[in-house]
């Protein structure tokens, strides 16, 4: 299924391609520093920046959209969305930005036109919660990190 999302290209991101999947089954988008070309950001290990992208959405009610890491990034370089994924909800107006940190060993310029993160639009389901005296029961129960077995354990 194919949505319509509104785009606004901000002043700073003129020129820069609107996102774009980049083969047939990708389910994000890519999205770009938006930093003027004499301004890389330098990330320092452990270092952390708003990265700007230039953009602004008018995603259709029912819909989120999450800013998500790029796994070539995160593998090569350390590089991630630190509070992945971010949420954009529908009712935002603002540029969106993304969050880099950098757990890398060596520092990590971004640069106007790096591909920094992938943007993925979904449909939301609203909860209404209802206060109850109980809960039922499962055979799991309470039991919570780590209670269903660590990886390469055998299950008991």
């Amino acid at each position: 299924m194919t949505i319509r999302v509104p785009v606004r290209q901000l002043p700073h991101g003129e020129g820069l391609p609107l996102p774009a999947y980049q083969s047939a089954g990708a389910a994000g988008l890519d999205l770009q520093a938006a930093i003027p070309a004499h301004a890389a950001v330098l990330l320092a290990p452990g270092g952390r920046a708003l990265i700007p992208t230039g953009l602004s959405l008018e995603l259709p009610q029912g819909y989120e959209a999450q800013v998500r890491p790029r796994s070539g990034l995160a593998l090569k370089n350390g590089l991630t969305v630190l509070n992945a994924p971010g949420t954009i909800d529908a009712d935002y107006r603002g540029e969106i930005g993304v969050i880099l940190i950098n757990h890398g060993q060596e520092p990590f310029e971004v640069t106007r036109g790096a591909r920094i993160a992938q943007l993925v639009v979904a449909q939301v389901e609203r909860a209404t919660f209802v206060a109850v005296g109980a809960i039922a029961e499962t055979a799991r129960g309470a039991g919570g990190f780590g209670s269903t077995g660590m990886a390469g354990e055998p299950r008991k």
